[in-house]
């Protein structure tokens, strides 16, 4: 059963060896983000995924101990998915955001997986999804990463829609209500229209925790690039 989970943006810029010079523009959103996470260890969970977008090398699910780098994004910044043996398989960026993030918390509360999701995939399918990570007894909380749309701004990376607001908006909106209804019905084409780069990982989110009664708060909520970032904390 989901007793707990944390929404974060995951810009590789989220890490400020590779924002460099302007890492102090996203202090906010990593703030926000150890806040959400100081939430997830607060509910004591038996098991801890998790979860963001990922191209198909990287979709499917990692053990604890898999590694990733942020070499790609001109930094070596290298982070590990909790404790276990290294993987085979390198972690996909999203979820090395992840793993950095829980590295700069000390996370220690719980054992530490992943999951890799395609940003295409169904609404349906990623509910259901959702559904079979929280089935059962154990305590399970989530870590949920994910970007809003990247269209907000004429200098946004898929270039300026104006739909782009009102999408993130209402994605804000439900993640900080942790109305899991109203992430269920995000159209999933308008999402990749605008390059939303969260939807299926929200998706997700609304199945597993369809029958939690949780309650959301929206700590961060903004476009600094253009792009939609959003904190949540669900508990």
């Amino acid at each position: 059963m989901l007793v707990a989970a944390a929404v974060c943006p995951c810009p590789p810029l989220l890490v400020p060896e590779v924002a460099a010079g302007a890492a102090a523009e996203l202090d906010d959103a990593r703030a926000a983000c150890y806040d959400a996470i100081g939430v997830l260890a607060a509910a004591r969970p038996d098991r801890l995924v998790v979860v963001g977008p990922a191209s198909p090398p990287g979709r499917g699910a990692f053990p604890g101990g898999a590694r990733g780098s942020l070499a790609g994004f001109g930094v070596d910044v290298r982070a590990t998915l909790g404790a276990g043996e290294p993987a085979d398989r390198a972690l996909p960026p999203s979820l090395t955001v992840g793993a950095w993030l829980l590295e700069r918390t000390g996370w220690r509360a719980a054992p530490v997986e992943g999951l890799g999701v395609a940003e295409s995939l169904d609404p349906g399918q990623a509910a259901a999804l959702g559904r079979d990570l929280a089935a059962g007894t154990e305590r399970l909380a989530l870590l949920v990463l994910g970007d809003g749309s990247a269209c907000r701004s004429p200098r946004a990376p898929g270039a300026y829609d104006e739909r782009a607001a009102a999408f993130d908006a209402a994605a804000a909106r439900a993640l900080g209500d942790a109305n899991t209804a109203a992430l269920a019905v995000l159209d999933a084409p308008l999402a990749e229209a605008l390059h939303v780069a969260g939807r299926s990982a929200w998706q997700l989110l609304a199945g597993a925790a369809e029958d939690a009664g949780l309650g959301g708060r929206l700590l961060y909520d903004s476009a600094p690039y253009g792009v939609g970032y959003f904190v949540a904390s669900w508990s």
